[in-house]
């Protein structure tokens, strides 16, 4: 059996191999390194597969989320509501302009934003929701649209977990994560589901005018050559990763549905653990498994992690803390109790092995010792 990794890129690479040398190499030939004609193909194709008017290319999902913030004019003191279960970054660009973050529960079974403690949230200063589409499935967009029609609110999705995930509306309509808010941002950070070789990011939106900003604002805040319309930032992905995710584009869709089934097999196998919480797949999106993330009760989720390692299988904790806890968020005033839910998840969830790669005799081994762990 080949060592278990929490995510195989050299497995993808070695499958990949002709087709990503090729693309670098033609990059290195025509030394285009920065706006090379790949960067506008892969918006292009990018935005035929999400079924979005534009796709806006950037440095990262960080410079994303800030980008989109800026285009919309968000002011110091306005407040942007996001959930307290993501990754730094999402509150650190609120942050970052000076807005306020607002931080609300997840919902325990999904980990997504709990749609009614965002209406608990909502003031008169409440300018903005940030919605995470954590571990590969989405938030409950069609009602924050609603709440954000409402009460007048920008919709800023953060899709950097999700590129790839369906949602799906009453109707039976469907819409790519990231495409149905104001904006959309995603990373192409090397781990993601769409992921390249050093850092990349984009945005997703239908509005031109917005594309328009988007462009400006990332390039320095010019329209026309050396005449500035926008403050703007130097934000751009450049032409060796745009020609890597261009290859990696067209396997997006085979390797979220290999990512499933491997979800499946994991969800089978635990079925019957009283200990194991497997992840919740709700009605209204699908499931691209970015993490395979589960609950351990009674907690013992430290002691299968080091269980785990002892046997070659790595496992890791996202989110090992509350944001409003962390000390450069104090300022917020938040109390060490405020978020129950938020606090659990953060003593239970586990991450195991999750990529399109695994192989039936390294997933064999890893369920075998999970479920032994219960055993002992």
């Amino acid at each position: 059996m080949k060592a278990i990794q929490m995510v195989d890129l050299r497995g993808q690479y070695e499958k990949l191999k002709p087709d990503i040398d090729a693309a670098i190499r033609s990059v290195l030939e025509s030394t285009t390194f920065i706006k090379g004609p790949d960067v506008k193909l892969f918006e292009e194709e990018l935005s035929k597969y999400m079924g979005v008017k534009h796709v806006v290319s950037c440095a990262n999902g960080t410079e994303a989320l800030y980008l989109a913030m800026m285009v919309l004019g968000l002011k110091p003191g306005d407040e942007v509501i996001t959930t307290n279960f993501t990754f730094i970054a999402t509150v650190e660009v609120v942050a970052r302009l000076g807005l306020r973050p607002v931080i609300v529960e997840p919902d325990p079974g999904s980990f997504n934003i709990s749609v009614e403690e965002i209406k608990k949230a909502i003031t008169k200063k409440t300018k903005a929701i940030v919605p995470v589409h954590l571990f590969g499935q989405c938030a409950d967009m069609e009602s924050i649209m609603e709440l954000a029609e409402k009460y007048n609110l920008y919709v800023i999705e953060d899709a950097a977990q999700a590129t790839g995930a369906d949602y799906i509306f009453r109707d039976g309509t469907t819409k790519k994560a990231g495409t149905i808010g104001h904006l959309g941002t995603t990373s192409f950070f090397p781990s993601k589901n769409l992921g390249c070789y050093g850092d990349g990011g984009a945005l997703y939106t239908n509005n031109d005018t917005y594309e328009k900003k988007l462009r400006s604002i990332a390039n320095h805040g010019m329209k026309v050559r050396y005449h500035y319309d926008d403050i703007g930032v130097n934000s751009r992905l450049d032409t060796i990763q745009a020609a890597i995710l261009r290859v990696k584009l067209k396997h997006l869709s085979e390797f979220n549905a290999a990512r499933r089934a491997v979800a499946d097999k994991y969800d089978k196998a635990f079925a019957g653990c009283p200990s194991i919480c497997v992840p919740e797949r709700v009605t209204y999106s699908s499931h691209i498994f970015h993490q395979y993330t589960i609950r351990v009760k009674n907690s013992k989720r430290d002691d299968l992690k080091k269980f785990l390692e002892s046997k070659s299988i790595p496992a890791m904790i996202y989110y090992p803390g509350p944001l409003h806890l962390q000390e450069a968020y104090g300022y917020l005033g938040y109390k060490e109790n405020d978020f129950p839910v938020t606090a659990a998840l953060c003593k239970e969830v586990l991450s195991l092995p999750m990529h399109p790669d695994m192989e039936q005799d390294q997933l064999d081994y890893i369920i075998l010792n999970v479920l032994e762990f219960f055993e002992k």
